[in-house]
């Protein structure tokens, strides 16, 4: 992983953020918690330190274009490496609608792979995209993270703000796009020693390894490209040891405590009609929504389908099947 650069110096003025779970602690966490609250699938560091960005183009291996770390931070842009992969994206994609929608492709990626902090939603089916704006702007779907956190602000903003046009755009481009397999998932006792980078783990300059315990740590190969928001970017998902078998006998059987997910989301776990496909999904991601559909913060037209699905499932549940799940090609 590079370290040079405008991320390495964040690394360095944050570097007291040695571990995810201390660092949520001290951010303050998140509202409307359990004690079963997995504080590492939702981390939010709001005091790490960013250095002011520079307006010098940025080059990135694999494309023509060149981004500015001014331009990879407005989130009024989405930062376009690879435009020969995909059909020309509507505004709201592209550069979103000041002051308050900001541009779905910023956060979310010109292809929709997003990022462990986010959602992939390349692939995802138009009317279950539609849907879930709608839940959104009625707030049927809510956040588990606090209501400061960035997610949780611009999605909220986006969908009181967003037109009915606007939101079809979105979603029919995002329904249109091939997902991509951008995950690996390693079982291992240990992770790479991380900090918190605001929304997501990324490796410490000093190098070394930490326990991985009872969580999943899933973080970019590398961070520049990510954090210049290229789609290509590929993740390492670090699971604990049995966590892939565990996961495929619990999605497959349901093992006595919940439902063969193939029941609804098909045999290859990639979606029939409008219900969205699971497979290669962001295991992080992937357990924050089990964590909310058990606990009813995600409670929309569709959501009482998943009630009986996770609530039973306890936290290591979650992370078996969020690693199987994400380990599969999607």
């Amino acid at each position: 992983m590079k370290v040079s650069g405008l991320f390495a110096r964040c690394m360095i003025a944050a570097a007291l953020f040695t571990s995810g779970s201390a660092a949520f602690a001290q951010s303050g966490g998140a509202a409307a918690r359990t004690a079963d609250f997995p504080a590492w699938a939702f981390l939010w560091v709001p005091d790490f330190v960013v250095p002011k960005p520079t307006d010098e183009p940025q080059r990135l291996s694999g494309s023509n274009a060149a981004y500015s770390w001014v331009q990879a931070r407005d989130l009024f842009v989405a930062p376009d490496w690879h435009p020969e992969n995909h059909v020309a994206m509507p505004d709201v994609v592209a550069r979103g609608r000041k002051p308050d929608v900001r541009a779905c492709g910023s956060c979310h990626r010109a292809e929709g792979t997003g990022g462990p902090e986010n959602a992939s939603l390349a692939g995802l089916p138009a009317e279950y995209f539609v849907q879930q704006m709608d839940d959104f702007k009625s707030g049927a779907r809510k956040f588990s993270a606090p209501p400061q956190h960035p997610g949780a602000a611009f999605m909220t903003a986006a969908a009181k703000n967003l037109t009915a046009e606007e939101i079809r755009a979105a979603a029919n481009y995002f329904a249109a796009l091939k997902p991509q397999r951008v995950i690996t998932v390693v079982e291992r006792d240990t992770a790479p020693k991380t900090i918190v980078a605001r929304l997501f783990y990324a490796k410490h300059p000093d190098g070394g390894t930490e326990a991985l315990g009872r969580r999943i740590v899933e973080m970019p190969d590398d961070v520049e490209q990510f954090e210049l928001r290229d789609t290509r970017t590929q993740f390492t998902a670090y699971v604990p040891p049995g966590s892939i078998a565990k996961g495929e006998a619990l999605v497959k059987t349901g093992g006595g405590k919940t439902l063969p997910c193939a029941a609804c989301h098909g045999a290859d776990l990639k979606g029939v009609g409008p219900i969205p496909g699971i497979a290669g999904r962001s295991p992080t991601y992937l357990v924050r929504q089990l964590y909310q559909f058990k606990h009813g913060v995600r409670a929309g037209l569709n959501s009482a389908q998943m009630k009986p699905v996770a609530e039973n499932l306890t936290e290591d549940d979650m992370i078996a099947m969020a690693a199987y799940v994400g380990s599969l090609a999607p």
